[in-house]
């Protein structure tokens, strides 16, 4: 009896499998599913900037025409919510106020954007001179803006109440050398908080700097260069460091005060798929632990039609 009984059940198990089984089975394509590892851009966009938060939602900056683009993490949709002003927007940085904090690149600007209503809060003139206004670290009382084109920063008061206020220079002095081309790129703070951290793109050189002061003292990297550093972004002690034409993310272990790191890791296209890897990514923003990357695609000649992504990574740490 026991021979019988056990094909036959497998019989009607087999049955079973095949008229549950779904009609057609397939990989679902990365683009449905929540949170996709690429997220499209509009045609023509130029990205450079990204920044994050709060909640799964990421803002992008053009450096065609300086439109600020809201992107959904989850979905992969999205809509430019402030027209620029024919000028590049380059770093931008949001806070918990719901603004959006943006570098005017050679314009020698910057200005403050609603998020939700897309409406200029505030602009500023920081320079009349020659400068490329490249990014932006928010604290408690100031944001701060680098310029690749000059050995300086520009803080931005944010008064009492969080409002926007005045805007003032601070040299960069001390051990910090300009050299020809890009010179200060992304900026950061220490894991302190108490002073900000610097990349130099052309000399490869990361410079711990005094907020008030602007005096700046080289960081001990044990050798490692940051050429081609861009945008920076801190979690703890780890300081994520994007180097743009290299195609690559320098993964820094910093020392308590930031005046030492070590590189721990690199992160590069290798172990992406060949649809979400890297075209010359510039800045990264964090959200949960993932890492997300615009590609600016500089070394492709831009054009109306050309497309442009945001690559998502892991940020494993070890």
């Amino acid at each position: 009896m026991r021979r019988i009984l056990v094909p036959c059940l497998a019989a009607v198990l087999g049955i079973a499998a095949l008229t549950t089984a779904p009609p057609s089975v397939g990989a679902v394509p990365d683009a449905d599913r929540p949170f996709p590892s690429r997220l499209e851009l509009p045609d023509g966009f130029q990205p450079e900037g990204i920044a994050i938060g709060p909640g799964p939602t990421a803002w992008l900056g053009s450096l065609a025409d300086g439109d600020i683009y809201r992107l959904s993490l989850r979905t992969g949709r999205g809509k430019v919510i402030s027209e620029g002003p024919g000028t590049a927007s380059v770093g931008l940085k949001s806070d918990r106020r719901g603004r959006l904090f943006v570098a005017g690149g050679d314009s020698g600007t910057a200005r403050v954007v609603d998020s939700r209503s897309g409406d200029v809060v505030a602009d500023y003139t920081l320079t009349s001179n020659t400068s490329f206004v490249n990014d932006v670290v928010l604290g408690k009382e100031a944001a701060r803006f680098t310029d690749s084109a000059q050995p300086q920063l520009y803080r931005v008061d944010l008064g009492r109440r969080g409002a926007p206020g005045t805007a003032t220079t601070v040299p960069l002095t001390g051990e910090w050398r300009q050299g020809d081309g890009f010179g200060a790129n992304g900026i950061s703070t220490t894991p302190t908080g108490k002073a900000l951290l610097v990349v130099n793109s052309t000399s490869g050189l990361l410079y711990r700097v005094d907020p008030a002061t602007g005096v700046a003292s080289e960081v001990d990297l044990g050798g490692a260069s940051l050429t081609m550093g861009d945008g920076l972004l801190r979690h703890g002690r780890l300081l994520y460091v994007v180097r743009n034409r290299i195609n690559e993310v320098a993964v820094i272990r910093l020392d308590r005060r930031g005046g030492s790191g070590r590189l721990v890791r690199t992160i590069t296209s290798a172990s992406l798929d060949s649809s979400t890897s890297f075209d010359v990514p510039t800045t990264v923003a964090r959200f949960g632990g993932d890492l997300y990357l615009p590609n600016a695609r500089f070394t492709t000649p831009p054009t109306p039609t050309t497309d442009y992504w945001v690559t998502k990574v892991r940020a494993r740490t070890r």
